[in-house]
Order: structure tokens, then sequence, then C-alpha cells
């Protein structure tokens, strides 16, 4: 069995970044990771990814080619991946016996929670190369400090849960930034837990773009406590302890940790011996070096 994660979110939240950083992460731990870019419209890709789908087809050619926006031609690009699917499945065999996928998709929402082209992508992975994937929906977490656009977060990871069909875990990225936006109406754990959201009234209706939607709103809220389903993670992509916390949750969501317990019990050891300082804008070469300092801290472990 193979394991790896899809990676969405809406455009800015932090996708990319988080890809870059988890597998540096993965890589610490142990782990082979493979990252696969299918945004066709991320030209400044920060780690070295496996396959590229500008390989196959590029946004600026279908834009100009056939008078397309980006949405449409992101849309395009995905109908256009999905007919060639077995581009992408050649493109994986080879990484299949020992990585670890990573799957950075476009930000485009309504790939996830309106069309069927990415939906189908992933079915067709996980069918015929047996693939045990969670999707990891990226949410801002700056979005908490208005409740407007809170509950049409949690409306759109409803949606996307729904339409995906998958493990699903929704993160709120950029944790350690919460506080530059200003003071939470709430404590965190009401974001996270997404508890009861009739209290959220009163701040809606202190905004007068908000009041005259005050029904439409409530029945949203509505439906939202009514599926039950959501709830949140947070991120610091910067701290190995949040980054830490985020992969136990995915590797029991996809069946990882269950795959290899005491492999995992070993990766996670690992951490202790790395060093402190975590900064996934750190090259190539700079990791290196922290695994081989943590493999001669292993080895003199061993021989006292």
């Amino acid at each position: 069995m193979v394991f790896g994660q899809v990676v969405i979110g809406p455009p800015g939240s932090g996708k990319t970044t988080y890809c870059n950083g988890m597998s540096q992460f993965l890589s610490l731990v142990g782990r082979k990771v493979a990252v696969i870019n299918l945004d066709p419209a991320n030209d400044a890709l920060p780690y070295e990814c496996a396959i590229n789908i500008e390989d196959l087809i590029k946004l600026s050619d279908v834009m100009s080619e056939h008078s397309l926006g980006p949405n449409g031609g992101l849309v395009y690009c995905m109908d256009y991946l999905e007919m060639n699917i077995d581009w992408l499945e050649e493109k994986l065999k080879p990484l299949i016996e020992d990585h670890y996928f990573l799957f950075d998709f476009p930000g485009q929402v309504e790939l996830f929670s309106l069309h069927t082209n990415a939906r189908n992508i992933i079915n067709k992975l996980i069918k015929k190369l047996d693939l045990r994937l969670t999707a990891v929906h990226l949410v801002d977490a700056h979005l908490c400090c208005d409740p407007g656009k809170y509950v049409s977060a949690l409306l759109l990871s409803l949606s996307t849960m729904l339409h995906l069909e998958l493990p699903h875990i929704n993160v709120l990225s950029k944790i350690d930034l919460i506080e530059n936006y200003g003071n939470l109406a709430f404590n965190l754990d009401f974001y996270t837990d997404v508890q009861d959201l009739s209290y959220l009234q009163y701040h809606l209706d202190q905004d007068p773009r908000s009041a005259k939607y005050r029904k439409l709103t409530k029945e949203l809220c509505d439906v939202i406590d009514d599926f039950s389903l959501v709830n949140f993670s947070t991120l610091d992509i910067q701290d190995k302890e949040s980054v830490g916390n985020l992969v136990k949750l995915i590797d029991k969501s996809n069946g990882y940790i269950f795959s290899s317990i005491d492999s995992s019990a070993v990766e996670f050891s690992k951490i202790a011996a790395a060093p402190l300082d975590w900064d996934y804008y750190r090259t190539a070469a700079v990791q290196e070096k922290y695994m081989k300092d943590d493999e001669i801290v292993q080895k003199t472990s061993g021989m006292q």
C-alpha cells in the first residue's frame, strides 16, 4: 500500500509552503517523499517536485490558445489531466515502492466543491495504484477574525468533504500569525471545534453588510451544525511539534500508522535528536547535514 496526502485549499492558504515544509519534516523522520505538483499555475516552486503537470500542459498555453481566463484555464487543465491520466500513472509507478506522496493541487475551490474532474483524477489513482490518501484542506486562520468569512470557510470545508469523499482533515494554517489580524471574539477552541454557531449571530449583526443576510446566515449555520462534520486542526509550518501533531492525525486517517506501527514510533523518536531550529526555508544541503548529525547522535547513543 502507498500512502500520501491530497493538499487542497483556497488561494493564499499556504498549500505550496505546506508541501515544502511537510516534505522536509517527513524526510527528517525518515520517509522518502515525492511531491507531485498538479497546479499548472504554480510556476515558482520552492520544493523539488518529482512530477510536474507543466510537463504535460501549461496554463499560459491554454489561456492564449483557447482565450480563457485563469479559472477557465485551470478547469481545462484538470479536464485534460483526467483524459490523460495514464501519463500521471506512468510517472507515479516508479515511485510507488518506497515513496510517500504529496499532491499539490490548484487553489481554485470550484475544482473540489463543484466540478468532478479533480475527484475523478484522485479516484482513478486510488483504484489503479492502490493509494491510501487523506485530503488536507488548508484554510487561512485569519478568517476566524471575521465571523462572516469564518462561516464561509465552514461551508466550503463541508462542501469539499462531501464532494471528495476521502479521509479528510481541515487545517487552520498560519496559526502563528492569527494575532496580527486582531482579537478573536471567542477562544480558539470555539473555532477549531466548531462549537454552537448561534453565538456568532450577535457579532454578525454588528456588521451592516452581514445583518441584511441574517436569516440566510442562520440557515447556513444550521446546515453546518446538522451535519456536524467540520472541525479544524491548527498548524504553524515552522514549528516541528505542530507539524508532527498534524502528521500523526493524517497517519491515523489514512491507515499509515497501522501499516507499520513500530516504524512509525521510530520515525517520531528521531525528532528528539534532531536540531531544535526548524526552518522550512533551509536548503537541501543544510537538510542533508541535519540528517548526518542525526545519524551520528544515534550511533553515539548506541555505544553508550
